[in-house]
């Protein structure tokens, strides 16, 4: 069985590191050890995985498939590991974290590298992007993400809570109106962002009752800052976080509307595979962003 596990190991290593000699640098082994793993895996399941040649390395089709499939199984077994060596040991390793790109680079960065100032033996991959990642897929350990969790094969710990405000610019304010109600808003241009799983039927709060409106508009975008963009343009009303519209609402910019029609907002969450063992280095990074994000709230 560690025969085998070898065998697999090696396979993930070597197209990881992008071809045998990067992979024996990287993890001590011989060229020629790691060659004869892979050549011995094929064989074993009697089908090619990799396309050799002086230059590249590629995965044959059924080496992507077997690829997919070892990558999360090796992981599962490392954070096995991990997890019982957590139990009695510092927490250590490599955290691969996914977020939204402005906040992180101006809210999260700081929290986790506070995280990792505390605990020198966490290395973090901090991945920036404003989308939905596939955090199996793409070996994503916890995802942060301002939403309300959808997934039923993932699991959410909320971490803040975040405010969302609906605005325009004063141009547009002069040219369409104020609106006064969430109704209104169906007969006035709207920026829509695609990240938000509501993105063109906004929620109010009017009478004390749940209203849902269908908007439209001139402009579809998948970032807050682009609709930011969008409606410091004057091209429509948007919704966006506080931490990115209130500069411009302070600088008279941006004009906020139906502030009091607003329902909750969703939280920050830190998101992660439904797995039976959590590795104890992503537990203590989730609990450092709690207890942060409970001294420095979110405005």
């Amino acid at each position: 069985m560690s025969q085998d596990l070898a065998r697999i190991r090696a396979f993930v290593q070597v197209f990881d590191a992008g071809g045998f000699s990067s992979a024996a640098r990287q993890h001590g082994r011989s060229k020629a050890l790691l060659s004869k793993y892979v050549t011995d895996l094929e064989d074993y399941l009697g089908v090619r995985l990799m396309n050799r040649t002086t230059r590249k390395l590629s995965l044959t089709e059924a080496g992507e498939a077997y690829y997919r499939e070892a990558s999360q199984l090796l992981q599962q077994l490392d954070d096995l590991d991990a997890t019982i060596s957590d139990q009695t040991a510092e927490p250590r390793g490599m955290v691969r974290v996914s977020a939204p790109r402005n906040l992180g680079e101006t809210t999260l960065a700081p929290a986790i590298f506070a995280f990792m100032a505390k605990n020198p033996l966490v290395s973090v991959d901090l991945r920036l992007e404003d989308r939905y990642v596939d955090l199996v897929e793409e070996g994503v350990d916890v995802a942060l993400r301002i939403s309300t969790l959808a997934d039923s094969s993932l699991i959410a710990r909320k971490i803040a809570d975040m405010r969302h405000v609906i605005c325009g610019s004063p141009e547009l304010v002069k040219r369409v109106g104020l609106p006064e109600s969430g109704e209104a808003l169906r007969n006035m241009p709207c920026i829509l962002d695609t990240n938000i799983p509501s993105h063109s039927s906004w929620r109010f709060i009017e009478d004390g009752k749940p209203l849902t409106v269908h908007v439209a508009g001139p402009a579809r975008v998948n970032s807050p800052v682009a609709a930011m963009q969008a409606a410091l343009a004057g091209l429509g009303f948007a919704v966006l976080p506080t931490y990115l519209a209130d500069p411009h609402i302070a600088e008279g910019r941006l004009v906020r509307v139906l502030e009091d029609r607003m329902p909750e907002g969703p939280s920050l969450q830190a998101v992660y595979p439904h797995r039976r063992h959590l590795a104890g280095k992503v537990r203590a990074l989730i609990d450092h962003l709690v207890a942060w994000f409970a001294d420095n709230p979110v405005k």
